[in-house]
């Protein structure tokens, strides 16, 4: 079970965009900028499968 540290890097680093996309998606939610909020949701939503990408990519590597 070796693990390269640049998958686990980039597992963070989409985790964290994660984190901010969805809480910059409820401040917009809450100060009515809708547009803005759609916009950042399908950032997110992008953001999943990049991870999900990078996952299958590491677990191949056993």
């Amino acid at each position: 079970m070796k693990h390269n540290v640049r998958g686990i890097i980039l597992l963070a680093l989409v985790l964290l965009g994660s984190i901010i996309c969805t809480q910059y998606t409820v401040n917009m939610y809450f100060a009515e900028r809708y547009e803005v909020s759609v916009m950042l949701s399908a950032v997110n939503l992008l953001l999943f499968p990049l991870a999900y990408m990078i996952y299958r990519r590491e677990r191949g590597r056993e």
